[in-house]
């Protein structure tokens, strides 16, 4: 993963959307989509605190258009704030429609992780800011 700095973007994931991941009405699933966000939080998170992370809150999920089967899917991070004990991070899933260029936003959200020790109980972040600028 490459050094993040204060409010960059970072590419975390990318996938096509497909069949089995549609709701009944023939949308993608938001909870699939809520997933990709999660790991792709989880995976910055367990960097910057250097271990186990878990899921602390996920706020203000905000759904902008709907995605279909055929779809690319990028989903990218932020951070936002390191505290003593979390991560608070920016994630942003962006599409790109079948056979077209355009880069659409999507999909955004903050997750909120907290970094554990081998007990599963939150510890300090060991990762300091600094190194990630």
């Amino acid at each position: 993963m490459q050094k993040m700095s204060d409010k960059e973007r970072v590419l975390v994931s990318r996938t096509i959307a497909v069949p089995a991941d549609t709701n009944p009405w023939g949308d993608i699933f938001g909870g699939w989509i809520i997933s990709l966000m999660d790991i792709a939080a989880g995976v910055i998170a367990a960097r910057l605190a250097r271990g186990s992370v878990a899921t602390k809150a996920i706020k203000d999920v905000t759904f902008d258009i709907p995605i279909f089967v055929g779809d690319e899917v990028s989903v990218y991070a932020e951070i936002e704030k390191i505290g003593n004990t979390s991560l608070t991070l920016g994630i942003y899933v962006v599409i790109k429609r079948k056979n077209q260029d355009e880069e659409i936003p999507a999909v955004k959200g903050t997750f909120v992780m907290v970094a554990l020790d081998e007990n599963r109980r939150p510890r300090p972040v060991k990762q300091k800011w600094a190194e990630f600028q």
